[in-house]
């Protein structure tokens, strides 16, 4: 079934379809959004959201696709990203474009200066951002850096800058993947008030929680196709997985008497990972690590939460001994000292990291599927210090039939796969290693809830093997539906440890805040040494 393009829509999409070779990307697909509706668009990685996203904003030029994209009723014939803006089409991208080095108002007016005497008018640029920037409710400088901004206020700084180009409709790509819930909140208020004006907004997110929260309606995209167009409260959650997937997903989550054996076991052996009165710091970074103690066992997955800052990523790098100078305490690894060590030590001796940042820290973008597969384990494959082809080839077809990535195309680019399949490409690499301790670091940000499943159900999996899992990530679903036990961190301390049954959003949010409210009660500059 295919949306009808709405006679009052500010954009509509009518019958799009795009292929690449023999791959096809869109398929006569149909979407429209009208002025101060916010639509969103939900689908697996590979849907072809990115696609209709790059077709509606002039990346991909008129003549590369087939359909037609109209403004206000008129059809648009977009050769570059300038014309989609003059015609009041902005996006948002999940990788914000802005210069760290320039400020919030040169960023605002990037590439639009405006001139006085032939010299770059910059007071009038100051002007006009705070003029934006208030509307928006942000407290920032506009002549301060971006690069000493947070992830939230960057982002209103896009926002900002979409605005000051007249923006009509403005499109956000997983807008909140990289921000904390208080960010989250703040930037769905300045939407709201942005529908109130008028603004017609396309929001794609993997998050449903949230895309209920905000959405007028939803389009659900599948094999580059409109799915169902549906009214929000119409509808569920359930309903939008199940036309996202062509099948019902009764639980998201493994059953936690699906690795009850091998938990119960590892309950009766010394822990794989013990971690005593850790405390770190490095030169780079104001945050460090205080006095953490925690043990895992085989047959566990113990999660680690906190708000952004917490610590939590520089636990992982720290554990894995690419981060900070330890400053006290131990960690032990199957019982054996794991004194200041590097990664490729840490591999050697079984604890391996999933980064969070896939694509900086985790993949070699142009490199092969195969290539990024045994890139952690080539010494496996050398003989007399040649490399035994068929014998990689081998063992990277099965890994990537252990973590069901599709395609199954070990020569092409890890680029060209979507967002889920990349991050599959990561874990197998991981898991080529043999490790006996899992680090994952937020493993399913930006991915769809099809490939979270198959995600969740490969780490249950390998704790059923006794495996021991250590799991960061942001999403307090996540962490109550997947991990046996719970430490939530506030500014490099443990603030609190749950197991399961007793394990709430509310708990849990609540250990996070609980040390932020103490620190506040301290004067300015009253911070506790490392």
């Amino acid at each position: 079934m295919t949306s009808a393009v709405h006679d009052t829509a500010r954009l509509s999409a009518h019958q799009l379809s795009k292929h690449f070779g023999a791959t096809r990307a869109l398929s006569a697909l149909s979407f429209d959004v009208r002025p101060g509706e916010l639509h969103a668009l939900c689908g697996e990685n590979g849907a072809g959201k990115s696609t209709l996203i790059k077709v509606l904003s002039g990346i991909y030029p008129h003549g590369s696709f087939a359909g037609e994209v109209r403004v206000d009723g008129a059809v648009q014939t977009f050769r570059s990203v300038r014309d989609a803006e003059r015609a009041g089409i902005v996006v948002i991208h999940q990788e914000l474009a802005l210069v760290p080095a320039l400020s919030a108002a040169e960023n605002i007016f990037l590439a639009h200066e405006p001139t006085r005497f032939l010299l770059i008018d910059r007071a009038r640029m100051l002007r006009e951002s705070r003029v934006v920037l208030d509307k928006l409710g942000a407290s920032i400088d506009a002549a301060a850096p971006v690069g000493a901004l947070g992830v939230g206020q960057a982002q209103l700084v896009e926002i900002a800058r979409a605005l000051h180009k007249r923006a009509r409709v403005l499109i956000l790509d997983e807008p909140t993947a990289a921000l904390s819930e208080r960010e989250a909140t703040a930037l769905f208020a300045v939407l709201r008030e942005l529908r109130r004006d008028g603004v017609a907004l396309v929001y794609v997110s993997h998050r449903l929680r949230e895309v209920f929260e905000l959405a007028d309606r939803i389009t659900v995209l599948r094999d580059g196709q409109s799915v169902i167009s549906l009214d929000a409260r119409d509808t569920s959650e359930g309903e939008v997985v199940r036309h996202m997937v062509g099948r019902a997903i009764e639980s998201v989550f493994p059953s936690p008497e699906h690795t009850a054996d091998a938990r119960d076991k590892g309950a009766r052996e010394p822990p794989l990972l013990s971690v005593r009165g850790l405390s770190a710091h490095s030169t780079t970074s104001t945050l460090a690590l205080r006095e953490l103690s925690f043990d895992v066992h085989a047959g566990e997955v113990l999660g680690i939460g906190g708000l952004v800052g917490a610590g939590r990523s520089e636990l992982l790098l720290h554990l894995f001994g690419a981060w900070g100078t330890r400053l006290s305490g131990s960690v032990a690894l199957g019982g054996a000292p794991l004194d200041q060590p590097s990664p490729a030590h840490c591999i050697a001796r079984g604890l391996v990291l999933v980064c969070e940042d896939r694509k900086v820290q985790g993949l070699v973008i142009e490199q092969s599927v195969g290539f990024n597969l045994s890139l952690a384990h080539l010494r496996t494959f050398a003989r007399a210090g040649l490399l035994d082809e068929p014998r990689e080839r081998a063992a990277q077809t099965r890994q990537a039939e252990q973590v069901q990535l599709r395609p199954l195309r070990l020569a092409l680019p890890v680029g060209a796969l979507s967002g889920g399949n990349q991050q599959k490409v990561v874990l197998g690499r991981a898991l080529m290693t043999s490790p006996r301790v899992l680090l994952l670091d937020e493993p399913t940000r930006g991915v769809d809830v099809g490939a979270k499943a198959e995600i969740y159900a490969l780490i249950a999996a390998q704790c059923r093997a006794g495996m021991a899992v250590v799991l960061v990530t942001s999403e307090l679903p996540e962490l109550i539906g997947l991990c046996d036990r719970i430490l939530m961190l506030v500014e490099g301390r443990i603030g609190g440890t749950f197991v399961r049954a007793e394990a709430t959003e509310e708990r849990l949010l609540g250990a996070a805040l609980a040390g932020k409210r103490e620190r506040a009660q301290h004067a300015p500059g009253d911070r506790p040494a490392p």
